[in-house]
């Protein structure tokens, strides 16, 4: 029996229904494998009182110290994150605060699995050590884009990742990556996530459309609203393509300005902010566009990516991440300039010419949670075999 402990702070709660639900989805495909015994642990990082008593963080700081979770043993100690600190002392705290959760239980594991580089994976080394035990650090996006970048976190992520007994990339271009910043190649595997095939799939576009009180071209945008995201982009190319309407879905600090643009350039009748949509609604949204669209300055592989092609609906996204390794045919999408005028015209072309649904869904075939899991207990059951402590 393989006895895993994964370590996340990138993890869906009470709160947050949808944060990490990725990983969520990956740990439990792996606790439902009949060799493995799993615990989780998502440490919620919160910032000193008096701070941590704002609303924003109210609800984090009452949520239960361990519960059942989709079936999982969560565990949810919390660590300090000061503020105007540039996370560099996040790891350290982190630590801390997990080595509470584990010491009782020491002897009971044989691997830990960080689900997110940083800081989780810089705090997994140190436990590791201090339970002889192996660690394996997964990569997704903007734990190696930015913390990996940042004066402040940088050594940090290149000495976990030089430490690491395992290394996973969410695909090729992240594993490159992960390689430029000095991690030995030898020691990544390119693990890709998956998609609940079942759950999104091709539907009937026009009945998808008038069951959200859609009509006419849909565009899909899906995203926290932040500047990463590209979202302003996408409103200007909606502005040079009449008769379209855009959704986006996703909350985030941007939201008032992104209405205002969308006010400023005549089109706020054409734009649905749909605010945080629950993922187990967002398979009849996709189904219902004709195009999905993402400006990303930066991504690892988005599950948004291979979630829309499995519903049937193709993709129009920048040149960044694994995008080559989803987009592999123009029947998938396009990739494009991150520009108003480059995604107007993929966008344009997409919505004159679409592609069949079900030439579009078999982009994602590979893409499975079955896949996944199969992925991830053969790595870890391998650096367990190998570990020589």
């Amino acid at each position: 029996m393989l006895r895993v402990v994964t370590l996340s702070s990138l993890f869906p709660d009470a709160t947050r229904p949808n944060f990490g639900v990725f990983v969520e989805r990956q740990t439990v495909g792996l606790a439902a494998h009949p060799d493995v015994a799993l615990r989780v642990v998502a440490p919620i990082g919160l910032p000193p009182f008096p701070l941590s008593r704002h609303a924003r963080y109210r609800g984090l700081a009452g949520l239960p110290r361990r519960e059942t979770w989709r079936g999982l043993d969560v565990h949810r100690p919390r660590f300090l994150a000061v503020p105007g600190t540039a996370g560099r002392f996040h790891a350290r705290a982190l630590g801390r605060a997990v080595a509470r959760v584990l010491d009782p239980i020491a002897g009971t594991f044989d691997v830990i699995d960080a689900s997110f580089f940083f800081p989780d994976g810089v705090a997994a080394i140190g436990l590791g050590r201090r339970y002889g035990v192996p660690v394996s650090i997964k990569a997704r996006g903007a734990d190696i884009h930015h913390w990996g970048r940042a004066p402040a976190t940088a050594a940090q992520v290149r000495r976990a990742g030089l430490a690491a007994d395992g290394l996973l990339a969410v695909g090729a271009a992240m594993r490159d990556d992960m390689v430029a910043l000095g991690m030995p190649p030898d020691r990544i595997r390119v693990h890709h996530t998956g998609v609940d095939q079942t759950l999104f799939a091709p539907r009937d576009r026009a009945a998808a459309k008038a069951a959200l009180g859609l009509h006419g071209p849909v565009v899909l945008s899906v995203g926290a609203l932040i500047p990463r995201k590209g979202h302003a982009i996408v409103l200007d190319a909606l502005a040079r393509l009449p008769h379209v309407t855009l959704a986006i879905a996703g909350e985030g600090p941007d939201r008032g300005a992104l209405e205002r643009r969308a006010t400023r350039l005549g089109i706020a009748d054409r734009v649905r902010f749909l605010g945080a949509v629950a993922h187990d609604d967002l398979p009849g949204w996709l189904a219902a566009a004709d195009a999905m669209a993402l400006a990303s300055s930066s991504e690892g592989l988005a599950n948004v990516w291979v979630e829309s092609l499995s519903s049937g609906t193709p993709i129009v996204v920048t040149d960044v991440g694994s995008a080559r390794e989803v987009v592999t045919a123009p029947t998938a999408g396009r990739i494009v300039a991150r520009t108003p005028d480059a995604f107007a015209a993929a966008l344009r072309d997409l919505l004159h010419a679409p592609p069949d649904r079900d030439a579009v869904r078999a982009y994602a075939d590979p893409f499975t949670w079955e896949a996944n899991t199969a992925a991830l207990y053969d790595h870890l059951r391998g650096v367990v075999a190998n570990y020589s402590g």
